[in-house]
């Protein structure tokens, strides 16, 4: 009887040994609700790009207006091609500076890379003070063939175009001299009722380039850009 009596007490003692220490863990700070905070799920939100929707955070291009968000790359092109450049006169037209100069990147330049570089720059006509200027877009580097960035790039230009004072359909390009730099050459029309915009592009074995000039013909904005294409590309 005595050794039931032992038996039971020492069950009792395990039973409350076992109790204690579950209710020990239950209190742990693991359990608790001021344990470390959850996970957060969510995600930074990505820079903006510097350029519109396909720029890919590429650095300002110097001499670049403060805050403009044009990606250019900071290396040199390679070896046997040439590089675009932001020149301050270009066929003889002055670079447009201060409060009426471009300052962001109004053509989506398609994918850019760190080895690449972008120059987005309007210009003036001799004496122009106010009025639509000449855009120019142009990149060097491009992974693909500069043909297909070149038309990219029109596509681009068109619908800056049609939106900033362009009227009409364009028309099929046509080619042009390209000039000592060689390469393509090719410009189309964007007819409105009394004058014509006309888009210029370039490409060549490395590079691609296009530009809106207001109120012209093909022909001259043609020989004009060739000029202007000796002073931007390198």
């Amino acid at each position: 009887m005595q050794s039931a009596r032992s038996g039971y007490a020492t069950r009792l003692a395990v039973v409350g040994a076992v109790a204690a220490a579950l209710a020990l863990t239950a209190c742990g700070p693991e359990n608790s609700d001021a344990a470390a905070p959850a996970a957060t799920t969510g995600t930074t939100p990505a820079a903006a790009p510097t350029a519109p929707a396909a720029a890919t955070g590429a650095p300002a291009a110097t001499g670049s207006p403060a805050g403009s968000a044009k990606p250019t790359g900071s290396a040199s092109a390679p070896a046997g091609k040439r590089q675009v450049v932001e020149a301050k006169t270009a066929g003889g037209l002055a670079r447009t500076v201060g409060p009426d100069a471009v300052s962001d990147v109004a053509v989506d330049p398609g994918e850019m890379r760190d080895t690449m570089h972008l120059v987005v720059s309007n210009f003036d006509r001799p004496g122009q003070t106010s009025g639509r200027r000449i855009l120019l877009v142009a990149v060097d580097n491009v992974p693909e063939d500069p043909a297909k960035r070149r038309e990219h790039l029109w596509r681009g230009l068109i619908d800056h175009a049609l939106q900033h004072g362009s009227t009409g359909t364009p028309t099929t390009a046509e080619p042009y001299p390209a000039g000592p730099l060689g390469g393509s050459l090719e410009c189309l029309k964007l007819p409105e009722a009394a004058t014509t915009d006309v888009i210029c592009g370039w490409s060549d074995s490395s590079t691609a380039g296009v530009a809106l000039f207001p109120k012209t013909t093909p022909a001259d904005a043609a020989a004009l850009f060739a000029k202007m294409r000796a002073d931007i590309e390198k």
